[in-house]
C-alpha cells in the first residue's frame, strides 16, 4: 500500500516538473496529456501528502513526550489523539481511493463485451449487458462512446468496445472483467425451455498517450471498406481500419465512423488499451506472490455472474451475493452490486494492511 502511494505521488511529482518543461509547453498535446493525469493523481496525492505531513507531526509529538520539557509534553499529550485520529481517517479514505491497485483513479477505460456459448441468444445476451452499462454509466453522468460494434441479424451483439470517460469510472467497473451466464427462455425457443448462454466482459484501464508511446513504425495499417448497416457509404469507402500491433501480435478494427481519421484514432485508444493492459497483466504476474483477491483477477474465462430470469435473481459467484431484482438491475441499477463489491475488496484492503503504525 504504502509502495503504491509513494510510486504514485512520484509520478505525480514527475508531472508536476514536466508541466513546466520548456519542451512539454511547446508541444500542446503532449501538454494536455501531461495536465489530464496530474488532474487525476491531484486528489490522491494530495491527501498522501498531508498523511506523511500528520506522520511527521506525530513522531515530533512523540519526542517531545521523551523530552525535559513540561510544557512541550503536555503539549504533545494533548495534540498526539486529534493527530492520530485525524491520520486514521486519511488513511480510510487512501484505502477507498486506492481499491483496484495502481489504476483506482483513472477517469477513462475501455471496456470490451464478446457474446460466448450460444450463439444468436448469448449475442442478445451481450446486447442486454451493453445496454446494462449505458443506462448505468448515464446515471453516473459518464460518457459512453462506442469504438467498434459486430452485429447480428437478430440485433445482438457479437462483439461491442466503448469508452467510459468519468470521475471514478474505472474504480467502480473494473470488477465486471469476467465471464456472465444468462439463463432465460429465448425468444425463438418454442417449447418454453430454458438457455444457459454467456458472455465475457474486459475492463481496461485507458492510459494517456505519454505512458504508453505509439509510433508508426510499431503497427500496420490496413484500410478496408465497412460493412454492415449504414447505406450507400458502407462497401464503397475504405473507411475502417484494422491495427496489428508487429511486437505482440495484437489486432484492433474499428469501422464504427465514416471518417477514416476518427476511426484510426478510436483503434489507437484501443490498442494503447490492450497494452497497457497486457503490461499490466505481466507486472502482476511477476508479483504473484503478493495478495490477490477473488476480484482482483480478471479473467475472462472465470464465470463471475449469473441473470437468472425465471427467478427473476442475479448472483455474483466471488462475493456470494444474491439479489432477487434482475429487471431493476438489467435497467442500469447496478449500484447494489457495484457497493458489494467495493465493500468486499475494502475489509479485503483493511485486513491485509492491518494498522498504520
Amino acid at each position: 500500500m504504502r509502495e503504491l502511494l509513494d510510486e504514485k505521488l512520484e509520478r505525480f511529482e514527475e508531472l508536476e516538473k514536466l508541466m513546466n518543461d520548456p519542451d512539454v509547453l511547446a508541444d500542446s498535446n503532449r501538454l494536455a496529456a501531461v495536465a489530464r493525469e496530474h488532474g487525476s493523481l491531484a486528489k490522491l496525492c494530495g491527501k498522501y501528502r498531508r498523511f506523511k505531513e500528520l506522520n511527521a507531526e506525530i513522531e515530533e509529538a512523540k519526542g517531545y513526550l521523551q523530552g525535559n520539557d513540561p510544557e512541550l509534553r503536555e503539549l504533545a499529550e494533548m495534540e498526539l489523539p486529534t493527530l492520530r485520529e485525524t491520520r486514521e481517517q486519511y488513511w480510510n479514505e487512501l484505502l477507498d481511493m486506492t481499491i483496484g491497485g495502481a489504476d483506482a483513479n483513472r477517469t477513462h477505460c475501455i471496456m470490451e463485451i464478446h457474446a460466448g456459448t450460444g450463439g444468436d441468444e448469448a449475442a442478445l445476451f451481450a446486447r442486454d449487458l451493453f445496454e446494462m452499462y449505458r443506462h448505468y454509466c448515464d446515471s453516473k453522468k459518464w460518457k459512453v462512446e462506442v469504438m467498434s460494434i459486430s452485429t447480428t441479424e437478430m440485433g445482438g451483439f457479437k462483439e461491442i468496445v466503448f469508452g467510459v470517460d468519468g470521475e471514478g469510472c474505472f474504480r467502480e467497473l473494473q470488477f465486471e472483467s469476467g465471464g456472465h451466464r444468462v439463463q432465460r427462455v429465448p425468444e425463438t425457443e418454442m417449447k418454453g425451455r430454458i438457455h444457459t448462454s454467456a458472455a465475457t466482459v474486459a475492463v481496461m484501464a485507458e492510459p494517456e498517450e505519454v505512458e504508453i508511446e505509439l509510433k508508426p513504425e510499431d503497427y500496420r495499417v490496413d484500410r478496408f471498406c465497412s460493412s454492415g448497416p449504414g447505406g450507400q457509404h458502407v462497401n464503397k469507402t475504405s473507411s475502417a481500419i484494422r491495427l496489428t500491433h508487429f511486437e505482440t501480435g495484437l489486432v484492433v478494427s474499428c469501422q464504427d465512423e465514416k471518417s477514416q481519421h476518427k476511426n484510426l484514432a478510436k483503434a489507437l485508444r484501443v490498442l494503447r488499451s490492450r497494452l497497457y493492459e497486457l503490461k499490466r497483466s505481466e507486472e502482476e504476474s511477476k508479483r504473484s506472490q503478493e495478495r490477490m483477491t477473488k476480484l482482483g483477477s480478471g479473467d475472462r474465462s472465470e464465470r463471475i455472474r449469473t441473470y437468472n430470469f425465471p427467478e427473476n435473481r442475479v448472483t455474483d459467484h466471488r462475493i456470494g451475493l444474491t439479489l432477487y431484482k434482475l429487471d431493476v438491475i438489467l435497467a442500469g441499477d447496478l449500484s447494489p452490486i457495484i457497493e458489494a463489491l467495493l465493500d468486499y475488496e475494502r475489509q479485503e484492503l483493511r485486513s491485509s494492511f492491518g494498522t498504520i503504525e
